[in-house]
């Protein structure tokens, strides 16, 4: 079966020859050149042969070219850290101007997403290009506590600056429709009952959420959303129009079980990656059956709860890849 039936079958909640999978991690370092990162991604699907590729450039490039100074400073999961934010006072919210969607790291993303196309040409394995939620780039580019604060006491003008990274995000958008990419991983951090109230994300993330999905054209046939956070708005998140639900399952709620009767596409998910990185394949084998039989077979794409850390042990890569022939077969 081609991945791509293979997934829009259990997207439907058909029965298929085995569960997909699919794990994803950051490249610290050689996130900074896109030639760097495709080969990275390339040499990563031919060693396990990924269900479906989700490109991943650096957390931070969507925010760089505003002005913000990041590093990589040795974090495990990869993620690089900002030094120095953009937004230092509330009215800096209304002198950011929207990005061009072809220059800088926006650029770059693009460019690794074709010579990825290029380095698995006739393997027709499904690429999804991250998409970081305006929240996230608003908290990004101002640090959380002035974000936060900036929310609750200047919300104009932090509405003035999420219209702007919108836009910059909706431009992006644009110029993907000229890849051959199969959607998004929409990620997104503040619908989390510890961060922000139901009604202030209807507020400020809600509306613009939608105006990104919305844009997403027709032929995209699988976007998914990341959910992150330890207390997840999981019931807004199952009315998002995408195929496929994201989140650290194994360790916040809800669980798969509760999960499955919320939302009617596939669950993403049976893996912890802190287990991942320091469980045995045994372990990992044993956590990937569980997920498998709570699912009945059905709707569960396997992976790990968040991304990888980069130093995730390889004989787990290889249990989490393996499990799901065996399990198909059995």
């Amino acid at each position: 079966m081609l991945k791509r039936d293979l997934l829009e079958n259990t997207f439907a909640g058909k029965t298929t020859p085995r569960i997909p999978v699919s794990l994803t991690r950051h490249w610290p370092g050689d996130d900074q050149r896109a030639a760097d990162l495709a080969r990275a991604t390339i040499e990563f699907q031919k060693t396990y042969d990924w269900d479906f590729i989700r490109v991943m450039p650096a957390n931070t490039y969507c925010i760089v070219d505003y002005g913000v100074q990041d590093d990589w400073q040795g974090e495990a999961s990869g993620k690089r850290t900002i030094i120095k934010p953009l937004i230092k006072r509330s009215l800096d919210w209304t002198e950011i101007r929207p990005l061009e969607p072809t220059r800088g790291e926006h650029g770059k993303v693009i460019e690794t997403v074709r010579m990825i196309g290029n380095g698995l040409r006739g393997e027709e394995t499904p690429l999804l290009v991250t998409i970081y939620s305006p929240l996230v780039q608003a908290e990004g580019i101002s640090g959380q506590n002035l974000f936060i604060r900036n929310l609750r006491t200047h919300p104009d003008r932090l509405r003035t600056g999420l219209n702007v990274l919108t836009e910059s995000t909706l431009r992006f958008i644009e110029a993907l429709k000229q890849t051959e990419i199969a959607g998004i991983v929409y990620c997104i951090e503040h619908a989390c009952f510890s961060v922000l109230s139901e009604a202030e994300y209807a507020s400020f993330g809600l509306p613009y959420d939608q105006k990104i999905l919305d844009s997403l054209p027709p032929r995209w046939w699988f976007n998914m959303l990341h959910l992150r956070g330890d207390t997840p708005m999981f019931t807004l998140a199952s009315t998002y129009p995408v195929q496929a639900i994201h989140w650290n399952d194994s360790e916040d709620r809800p669980d798969l079980v509760k999960a499955k009767s919320l939302f009617r596409g596939a669950l993403c998910g049976g893996l912890s990656h802190r287990a991942m990185e320091r469980a045995t394949p045994t372990a990992i084998r044993d956590a990937a059956r569980s997920a498998i039989t709570k699912m009945d077979n059905r709707r569960l794409i396997l992976s790990s709860g968040d991304t990888l850390s980069v130093t995730t042990p390889i004989s787990n890569l290889r249990a989490a890849r393996e499990i799901v022939e065996i399990a198909g077969i059995l």
